[in-house]
């Protein structure tokens, strides 16, 4: 595909990726990598910088909470996503990278609690900036019928860059702090070299038609408040959000509080979450790649397995002994059933069920909601899990049941159709 073929839109027939849409989609994935990669050595980092800087657990969880894993990557998130449907894709991810960048090197090169607040925040704003405007990207481009398979490649990347950071992590544990200092700088050099590379991407064509019309002059974020969008607005935040508590509790604390209820070593720690990830990647591969666009009755299976899976992942805890046997038998449920019914299918309904004038804007707000609700939720997180990992496990159960119920009784039928078909659909 040349680069005049790259500014075409996708043809709704076509099941074919292309070399380009590859290249531009793993371009666009990046910033998956780059937000589940930041928030993961964060999570790995915290006993580290906990014992540099004297941080207790209030500070902790201020710490995660201002960052990428929550009320910094909220706040980047609903501003990209309005810009990015304002002025463009392009606009919002030819930039943010090297704002993620400078935030990253504060952080790899704090010496005071100062340094490492400002960047972690910094990097928050970046990453969620970056996330909704790099999503639309993929989902204009990708064939109809292939656009699960695209958007789950996002979610590869995501899975990928805690599996890096958390090898480098777990290599470079005799080093300490310094050892935390290295993973962060192998996220610049990752951001950097994306940031190089993206120059080259053109426009969605997509967005660039509706621009022509002057469909996103004219549109207003009131549009999501009422009728199919508000709909959509309101199922999507509400599946990401409750599915996002423990995905983002997991991600960033697991670490933390199996040292810190003594069930493991930090090495163990690192291992076991890396594990995790790891078969996350092969679920999305075998599975969400191949099943996410074949049927309305198929994502629907997925979810309802997928949610099952979750809640069983936590329910072990509320019966069972919090011993490294039950971690690890939680970690293989929740990682298997969270790409079945998590984030992969909140990031492909997510590009289906709103108009291109309101993609990213609506993205970045449900987004950053979540992100905003997990942020205040982590200030509680090291408190709870100082006592034990009962009324934590409790808790994690109620908000995927929500999700799990609420994501399988409202599931859109949207499979497979063109973004205009489903946008003609949805205004009838």
């Amino acid at each position: 595909m040349t680069s005049q073929e790259a500014e075409t839109p996708p043809d709704a027939s076509e099941s074919t990726i292309t070399r380009e849409q590859w290249r531009v989609s793993i371009l666009g994935a990046m910033a998956s990598y780059l937000d589940a990669g930041s928030i993961v050595a964060l999570g790995a980092a915290l006993t580290a910088f906990q014992a540099a800087f004297g941080l207790g657990a209030g500070a902790i969880g201020v710490l995660t909470a201002i960052g990428p894993n929550a009320i910094g990557c909220a706040l980047g998130s609903i501003a990209g996503g309005r810009l990015g449907d304002k002025l463009g894709r392009k606009r919002i991810y030819k930039w943010d990278l090297l704002v993620y960048a400078l935030g990253i090197l504060l952080i790899a090169f704090a010496v005071e609690p100062t340094m490492l607040f400002v960047g972690t925040f910094i990097v928050g704003v970046a990453v969620g900036a970056d996330v909704p405007t790099s999503l639309a990207l993929v989902g204009e481009l990708a064939p109809s019928k292939r656009r699960g398979k695209l958007i789950g490649l996002t979610q590869v990347a995501w899975s990928l860059g805690p599996v890096v950071v958390l090898l480098l992590a777990l290599v470079l544990t005799p080093l300490g702090l310094w050892g935390s200092r290295i993973v962060f700088l192998s996220l610049f050099v990752a951001a950097i070299v994306t940031w190089a590379l993206r120059q080259g991407i053109a426009e969605s064509a997509t967005w660039k038609a509706a621009a022509e019309t002057g469909a996103t002059a004219r549109a207003s974020v009131r549009e999501l408040f009422s009728g199919p969008n508000l709909a959509a607005m309101v199922w999507t935040c509400t599946i990401y959000t409750f599915w996002g508590l423990a995905a983002g509790t997991g991600g960033i604390f697991m670490p933390y509080i199996i040292e810190t209820l003594g069930a493991g070593t930090q090495a163990a720690s690192i291992a076991l979450s890396c594990a995790g990830f790891v078969i996350g990647i092969v679920v999305v591969v075998f599975v969400f790649m191949r099943l996410a666009d074949a049927s309305h009755e198929t994502r629907r299976l997925m979810w309802a397995v997928g949610s099952a899976m979750q809640v069983l992942a936590f329910v072990l805890y509320l019966v069972l002994p919090f011993t490294i046997p039950v971690v690890i038998a939680n970690i293989v449920l929740f990682a298997v059933g969270a790409n079945l019914a998590g984030e992969p299918t909140y990031k492909l309904v997510s590009q289906e069920l709103f108009p291109t004038r309101l993609r990213t804007t609506a993205q970045g707000v449900t987004f950053g909601v979540a992100r905003v609700v997990l942020g205040f939720w982590s200030f509680f997180v090291p408190l709870l899990a100082a006592v034990s990992i009962g009324p934590l496990a409790a808790l994690l159960t109620a908000f995927l049941l929500v999700s799990g119920i609420v994501g399988y009784a409202w599931m859109p039928n949207t499979a497979g159709k063109s973004l205009a078909q489903i946008e003609r659909e949805r205004a009838a």
